[in-house]
């Protein structure tokens, strides 16, 4: 092992002690014995005894009792912490990067859901996607102010995941320009010329032979007539949340386009249509309830009662494809929608994970049919339906 280079006027064996201090900070109290051998450490020289106890707290429940883990307690040392004091230690003595991450696993492994249901505790929390995350899954145990809360506290993390991603999707679903409506915007890139020379015929001098504007004519940035359709159904089993957080946010930002008309709804055994709350996805979220079976066959089925004009229809199904009933009966419905026109596309993952778990012999039946199959990220979706709408 290489020992840190001692600082100015530090000596070799103070240093050698610190070395020990940490590596006893890292294994743990139950390295104690141990360490105790080695030349230059004693217990009661351990000098990162808060920064112990505080980890103690969320990491000794690793161990069961015969390891002398104290399950009312919170660890195994004298101290009886409990989280409010656990939390407010751990800013106190570590750097952001490593609260954020002693958050998510105090919430994600270790169950200490009593951040989310107290009030001021989960106001202290760092809003960021794995909170808006634990917040969707335990919202059920949410009352009051504590609701309240929760909802301030997604409004923020969606904002900012709406922020990011609207301006790509913006530019990428910009649209056909319209030839039939003037434009506020006015650059070179929407100039109607046919529009601006006749209009302007009338002021031509035939003396100078010189063509005179006195006004330019713009198209509008889209044709709001005979729009595009997207439906967007989205499986809300638990293994999907992160997808069903960014369909939600990506089907608000399609909502506010001209050009596109926008259906969304999710589904488990049951479908629940959502497109009438798609301007608030506040609202949205916190309607969305995880878990239960699932039902493809019948989502798709719903999905084909909103088509209208197959032939500008995009059908997005966003699901790992593990159906709980028979898979003829999803099979059968993917080809119906693909046969009557519409185009399909298939999300196994909708995220910037990269990575998708799905039914891999769901998805080769399903590309076989003609349908486009694919774990995307938002902006790439965006960039996928821009290239058929445009």
């Amino acid at each position: 092992m290489k020992h840190p280079t001692p600082s100015a006027g530090q000596t070799d064996g103070i240093g050698a002690t610190d070395t020990l201090n940490r590596w006893r900070l890292l294994l743990g109290e139950a390295a104690e014995d141990g360490l105790s051998e080695a030349a230059g450490y004693s217990a009661e020289g351990f000098t990162y005894t808060e920064q112990d106890e505080i980890l103690g707290f969320l990491y000794d429940r690793e161990y069961g009792e015969e390891q002398g883990y104290r399950q009312q307690g919170g660890g195994r040392g004298s101290s009886r912490l409990t989280v409010p004091k656990w939390l407010h230690k751990v800013r106190t003595l570590f750097p952001k990067q490593t609260v954020e991450i002693l958050e998510k696993q105090a919430l994600d492994k270790y169950g200490l859901h009593e951040l989310l249901t107290d009030r001021k505790l989960l106001e202290s929390l760092e809003p960021n996607m794995n909170l808006l995350k634990n917040i969707m899954q335990f919202k059920h145990r949410m009352k009051g102010d504590v609701l309240n809360s929760a909802k301030t506290i997604v409004h923020t993390v969606v904002e900012e995941l709406r922020r990011q991603l609207e301006s790509q999707a913006v530019s990428s679903l910009r649209g056909r320009r319209s030839r039939y409506e003037s434009s506020r915007s006015r650059s070179l890139r929407n100039l109607n010329f046919k529009k601006t020379i006749v209009r302007n015929l009338k002021n031509y001098d035939t003396s100078n032979r010189r063509f005179v504007i006195d006004r330019l004519y713009f198209d509008g940035s889209v044709q709001t007539h005979n729009r595009w359709h997207i439906i967007i159904g989205v499986d809300e089993s638990g293994s999907m949340l992160n997808s069903v957080i960014y369909s939600s946010i990506m089907a608000s930002i399609f909502y506010r386009l001209n050009s596109l008309k926008t259906s969304l709804f999710i589904f488990d055994t049951q479908v629940v249509d959502l497109s009438g709350r798609l301007e608030d996805p506040v609202d949205l979220l916190m309607s969305v309830q995880l878990g239960g079976g699932t039902h493809i066959a019948k989502a798709l089925r719903y999905g084909e009662t909103l088509i209208e004009n197959p032939a500008r229809t995009l059908f997005i199904l966003v699901s790992d494809l593990e159906e709980g009933y028979p898979a003829e009966q999803m099979y059968r419905a993917a080809k119906d929608i693909l046969d009557g026109g519409s185009r399909l596309l298939v999300l196994t993952a909708l995220d910037f994970a990269g990575t998708a778990i799905y039914n891999e012999r769901a998805a080769q039946v399903l590309t076989n049919m003609g349908a486009y199959v694919a774990a995307l990220t938002p902006d790439k979706l965006a960039d996928w339906i821009g290239d058929i709408i445009t």
